[in-house]
């Protein structure tokens, strides 16, 4: 693989020369001469510097997209036909929001440890969707519909939201009865833009109610974690929700008014990167762990335990 073309864009991805030279084992400076011999043998400037960042030109953006495709194509071949039963080993980076992370990936990364012992993980924590081949992630889990193009897709389990809040709030408050009702509690919301609203089941037709006393957060575990406090109502996945349920620390609010809308939880990566052992293994990992729902399950167990 041509080195100079691999440092150019492992600069672009990570941001610094200093980054960049950490991870293919080279001194900043080094990284900097590759990148200027790539650019005397185009004859274009592809990248400004200053002393506090880096920025791309204009050739060096449209030189940047395909010499990226360029690697990735290049690095898959060599997985491809090198790694072919190799036991899974080396570095795998994970993207995934904090409320999967927080209170289900964190539960069964152990197990995985345990049984691929070889394999390093690195867990990046975010609710912001991310570019995973800037951030140089192997796989990232996502909820919903993906539409980026450049990721595969591989289904691992679905999630329900629904409302929740705490015994606490509902006996200072009271338990309301209708989805009218939330006009006089205080909900609490993952997301900052208004308006704020919540699709419920209105007078037997799919509906969206406006919140009018909202505390908004941009972090689902946050969320939560107001909730379980007292502070009001939320709406958040059972996968989220399903430890607060067991315990006890909250209760689901207006349950037949809850729209039946189940959500996809994916597995997403770059075109060709299951085919690295370490990638595959965790693709199917989690289909194991996950594919049969294991929240609903609990919740479906606290509920005969509360009635008996």
């Amino acid at each position: 693989m041509d080195f100079d073309l691999q440092a150019f864009v492992q600069v672009v991805d990570r941001g610094n020369f200093t980054v960049a030279g950490a991870d293919l084992g080279l001194t900043p400076s080094a990284v900097s001469k590759l990148v200027s011999r790539l650019e005397d043998r185009l004859g274009v400037t592809l990248l400004q510097r200053t002393t506090r960042k880096i920025a791309l030109t204009t050739e060096g953006e449209t030189f940047y997209l395909r010499a990226r495709d360029i690697i990735a194509s290049i690095t898959d071949a060599e997985a491809e036909v090198s790694q072919a039963g190799q036991k899974p080993r080396g570095r795998l980076r994970i993207n995934c929001a904090s409320g999967f992370a927080f209170h289900q990936l964190a539960r069964t990364l152990p197990e995985f440890r345990l049984r691929y012992p070889d394999v390093e993980i690195e867990l990046s924590v975010t609710d912001r969707v991310v570019d995973l081949l800037a951030e140089n992630a192997d796989v990232g889990i996502r909820s919903g519909a993906i539409s980026d193009p450049s990721l595969v897709t591989r289904r691992i389990s679905e999630l329900q939201r629904a409302l929740y809040a705490s015994p606490t709030y509902l006996e200072r408050r009271g338990i309301p009865a209708s989805p009218k009702d939330l006009e006089q509690h205080d909900c609490v919301i993952h997301g900052l833009r208004p308006p704020f609203k919540w699709p419920l089941i209105v007078n037997g037709q799919l509906g969206q109610v406006e919140l009018s006393r909202p505390i908004a957060v941009d972090n689902a575990e946050t969320a939560l974690r107001i909730a379980q406090a007292g502070g009001g109502i939320t709406r958040t996945a059972d996968m989220i929700a399903d430890e607060a349920l067991q315990q006890g620390w909250l209760v689901p609010v207006l349950s037949d008014f809850i729209v039946p809308d189940p959500v996809a939880l994916s597995a997403v990566y770059p075109h060709g990167r299951h085919r690295m052992p370490k990638v595959r293994a965790f693709l199917d990992f989690l289909v194991e762990q996950y594919s049969n729902v294991p929240w609903k399950h609990s919740k479906a167990a606290s509920a005969t335990t509360q009635s008996n």
